[in-house]
Order: C-alpha cells, then structure tokens, then sequence
C-alpha cells in the first residue's frame, strides 16, 4: 500500500513538473504577417510586382497583351484612373483577370496597388 502512494506521489510531481515547462507563444514563433501599403512607390514595389508578373506580355518587346504596354507611366495612370487596372488584378468579371494564365496576384500586392491608385496614382 505505501509503495502504489509513493508511486503515485512521484507520479502527481513529475506531471506538475513537465507541465510547468510548457512553453507556447504563438505569436513570437509565428508572428503576425504584415502588408505595408504607407509608402508605395510606383518606381519600387509595383514595378517589382509588373516586373514578375507583367511584363512578360504587356512590355515593349513582347508580342502579347493587347497592343497593352505598361512600361510607361502614362498608360498605367490612364488604367488606374478609368479602373481597369484595379478590375484586371481584383479579377471581378468586368475585365479580363490578369495575369492571364497565371496566378492572381497576392492580397498583399493587389492592396499595394490599390493603395496607390486611391492616393491618386502619383509617379514617384
């Protein structure tokens, strides 16, 4: 009898014991995933995005696209301000979603867009 109470005694104080080394911070192993949209540049973050995703079909040099050549500010500007490119990358039926045949643009980079055609579409 005094042996199953001294077992079960050791028991009970190592399941305190490795319980009490339990260590779960789900924000500090997996912290939050951020979108900066303050400070999005024109010449920087989208033409990065353009630059991947883009130009393959609406450069200069390339054969597809439309005749769309989106290199120059001012066509990208044009599209901005009549809402064809938010529709385009959004993909909401109206235009055709871009870009064709690959994957639609992350949330992050469509908010990076959108952020900067809603401040007015600056060339910076």
């Amino acid at each position: 009898m005094k042996k199953i109470s001294v077992i079960g005694l050791l028991t009970f104080i190592s399941l305190i014991f490795f319980n009490s080394c339990y260590y779960d911070k789900a924000d500090v192993v997996y912290p939050a995933v951020t979108c900066d949209t303050t400070t999005v540049r024109l010449s920087v973050e989208l033409e990065n995005i353009m630059a991947a995703s883009c130009y393959s079909c609406h450069s200069g040099t390339a054969d597809l696209g439309g005749g769309i050549v989106l290199t120059d500010y001012a066509t990208i500007k044009d599209y901005a301000d009549f809402g064809i490119l938010m529709s385009c990358l959004i993909q909401d039926g109206s235009t055709s979603a871009m870009p064709k045949g690959g994957a639609k643009l992350s949330d992050c980079e469509i908010n990076k867009f959108s952020a900067w055609v809603n401040r007015g579409a600056p060339q910076n």
